[in-house]
């Protein structure tokens, strides 16, 4: 577990225990533009295989700020989920939350941390984040399809509608 406090007395904690994942849901589902919709069940698998950062406010230790890293711990990372609450905005929070979840992965040994914005570039770029190479990256993203919720016998796949 890794934790970090600013001398304003904001804390950061990997601390899995900690976060308050009805309040990311919220956040994530209800405000970010790449996650509106987000079920809670995905939130929570999907922190349950990251490391989570949480950011707590001095005083009530209540969550203001979150970020979630899918990596391997050893080579590469993903960071997203970057969210700071819109009452706590202004207090360079999202680049504190970063660059803490960057130096915590270049402890580990990580070399390559990517994230995907579309209109945060200046937060990451003071921490040294720069635009990829286009012509380097790839990418595949599933179909949209709906499950139908129809009855499947044991081991069978679940039936997928178009």
């Amino acid at each position: 577990m890794f934790t970090l406090t600013r001398p304003d007395g904001y804390l950061l904690s990997t601390d899995p225990d900690r976060l308050d994942l009805d309040r990311v849901h919220h956040w994530l589902s209800t405000d970010a533009y790449w996650a509106l919709g987000r079920d809670r069940d995905t939130v929570g698998r999907a922190f349950a295989g990251s490391i989570g950062f949480g950011v707590y406010r001095p005083g009530d230790g209540r969550q203001v700020a979150v970020a979630r890293v899918v990596t391997d711990r050893a080579t590469f990372a993903w960071l997203c989920d970057v969210y700071v609450d819109r009452s706590e905005r202004g207090r360079g929070l999202g680049t504190w939350l970063a660059g803490a979840a960057r130096d915590h992965l270049a402890e580990m040994g990580v070399r390559r941390i990517v994230l995907a914005t579309e209109d945060a570039h200046g937060v990451y770029a003071k921490i040294g984040f720069a635009p990829v190479e286009p012509d380097r990256w790839m990418k595949w993203t599933a179909p949209v399809t709906q499950l139908t919720g129809k009855e499947q016998g044991a081991g069978s796949p679940l039936t997928v509608e178009a």
